[in-house]
C-alpha cells in the first residue's frame, strides 16, 4: 500500500527560501565573521586571516544547519540578517577605530 504525499506550494516556497537563506545568508555571515575574527585574533594579520578563513568553513556549516532548524523561514532570514549585521558592524567599528 503506497501513500501519496502532497506538498503544498507554501511548503515548497518555504524550503526554497531556506535554501537561499542558507546559501546566501550563510556565506554573508561567514564572510563577516571572518573579517571580525581576523581583526580580533591576537596574532600577525596574515596568520589571523589564514586561521579565520579556515574557521569560516565551520561557521558556514553551522549557519546552514541553523537555517534548517529554525521554526520558520522568516526566523531563518532574520537570524542570518541580524547576526551578519552585528558581525559586519563590529568589524567596521574596529577598522574605523583601530585594532584593539
Amino acid at each position: 500500500m503506497s501513500k501519496t504525499i502532497t506538498l503544498t506550494a507554501a511548503y515548497r516556497w518555504s524550503v526554497a527560501s531556506r535554501v537561499v537563506a542558507a546559501a546566501l545568508g550563510g556565506y554573508a555571515l561567514a564572510s563577516a565573521a571572518t573579517v571580525l575574527l581576523a581583526l580580533l585574533w591576537p596574532v600577525p594579520r596574515a596568520q589571523g586571516v589564514l586561521w579565520t578563513t579556515m574557521l569560516s568553513f565551520a561557521i558556514y556549516a553551522v549557519a546552514v544547519i541553523w537555517v534548517f532548524c529554525a521554526r520558520s523561514a522568516t526566523r531563518a532570514w532574520a537570524g542570518m540578517a541580524v547576526s551578519t549585521a552585528v558581525c559586519a558592524g563590529m568589524a567596521w567599528l574596529l577598522m574605523v577605530g583601530g585594532r584593539p
